[in-house]
């Protein structure tokens, strides 16, 4: 479970660890070869000033990624009697990927400002789904215990892959630069007042650098990813362009397919 898709707390936890706990009790009790954990950049939050690595001891600061830590640990309970290998995603991109990315497209499909922290030169990891795929898969043929770090390569600044796909969209839409530290205050508090759907996972990610060091899972899998931000973007926001009205229709669907209510960032649009 998503932090920004629930009420209680209490469930996301039951869900994220005690969920992941019977799933490894079953894998062991039925002789499982594989399990394969896909866990989250959200281990940390603050910008470690280089590529993190798998070295790196996580830090969460909110409820999610919490609960992907525990869940971590759960798995190493069992790791003496059952092969497990952890991935540690960035933000997961493909055509169909919305959530809170639909504030975004939204604002790119109408040719409006796109209000950026700082000028966005801050560089964040995505991974590609299929990439992400393709690890999985590799995880489960080895058959040994890992913990590794995945994401794409030679990463952009965020404007850079907002520009990207601006462009190639045809959107009258250019990037504002909003100072930082104003920005974020503001958005703590319109969290605080459940006023925004942004937490601080979001603010993190559309105001520091967060980049995995790759060269782990590439070692020790033979895994390459095979698209960057800008084209990962462009997918996703191609998808929201032609389904805009099944989007807005969606109401029985994960976090991550559907849009989410703008709150008080509706003020930003109106100022676009």
């Amino acid at each position: 479970m998503l932090a920004h898709d629930i009420e209680d707390e209490k469930s996301l936890w039951q869900s994220n660890v005690e969920g992941t706990r019977v799933v490894a009790s079953a894998a062991v009790r039925f002789g499982v070869q594989s399990l394969v954990f896909t866990s989250s950049n959200c281990l940390w939050g603050r910008d470690m000033g280089r590529p993190v690595t798998e070295r790196d001891v996580p830090e969460p600061i909110e409820i999610y990624g919490r609960s992907k830590w525990k869940a971590e640990q759960v798995l190493a309970e069992v790791g003496a009697q059952l092969p497990v290998t952890v991935i540690r995603c960035p933000t997961i991109l493909d055509e169909g990927r919305l959530g809170l990315l639909a504030i975004l497209f939204e604002f790119i499909a109408e040719g409006r400002k796109i209000w950026t922290v700082g000028g966005a030169k801050n560089r964040y990891q995505f991974i590609y789904a299929q990439d992400l795929i393709t690890a999985c898969l590799l995880a489960a043929a080895a058959a040994k215990s890992l913990v590794v770090n995945i994401g794409s390569h030679d990463v952009p600044t965020l404007a850079e892959t907002f520009q990207y796909v601006v462009d190639r969209a045809g959107s009258g839409s250019r990037l504002v630069a909003i100072p930082k530290g104003p920005a974020i205050a503001a958005m703590r508090l319109a969290h605080a007042l459940r006023l925004s759907p942004l937490g601080p996972y979001q603010y993190r990610m559309i105001a520091e650098d967060f980049v995995f060091d790759t060269s782990l899972i590439k070692a020790e899998l033979g895994w390459r990813p095979t698209l960057g931000n800008g084209e990962m973007l462009w997918r996703a926001y191609n998808y929201y362009r032609g389904n805009r009205t099944a989007i807005a229709s969606r109401t029985n669907a994960s976090a991550h397919r559907r849009g989410v209510a703008l709150g008080i960032l509706r003020i930003l649009k109106i100022l676009s």
